[in-house]
């Protein structure tokens, strides 16, 4: 029970907070190495406006600039940002 509590606020404040820094921005994309018909449509769009992907520092770096106006993450990003399933540490 004394978890609980602590849990329900911490949800509550991360999905009022996230949407409202987020907004605008692209998701993310759980494809490194892009082929096909994915490929051709992200090479379509402007950096800018791209999917951030996993291992791809300069165009996630690019689009941090853009919609945040600093390039470095922030811990909020670390939040909004799935984790890999199959694997245990």
């Amino acid at each position: 029970m004394r978890l609980t509590v602590p849990c329900i606020v911490a949800c509550a404040l991360t999905s009022i907070a996230l949407p409202a820094a987020t907004a605008g921005e692209p998701g993310w994309s759980p494809v490194i190495i892009a082929t096909g018909d994915y490929r051709k449509e992200i090479e379509s769009l402007p950096i800018e406006q791209r999917p951030y992907r996993p291992l791809h520092v300069y165009g996630n770096t690019v689009r941090r600039m853009h919609y945040r106006g600093t390039p470095l993450p922030v811990p909020r990003s670390l939040v909004a940002t799935p984790r890999p399933s199959g694997r245990s540490r």
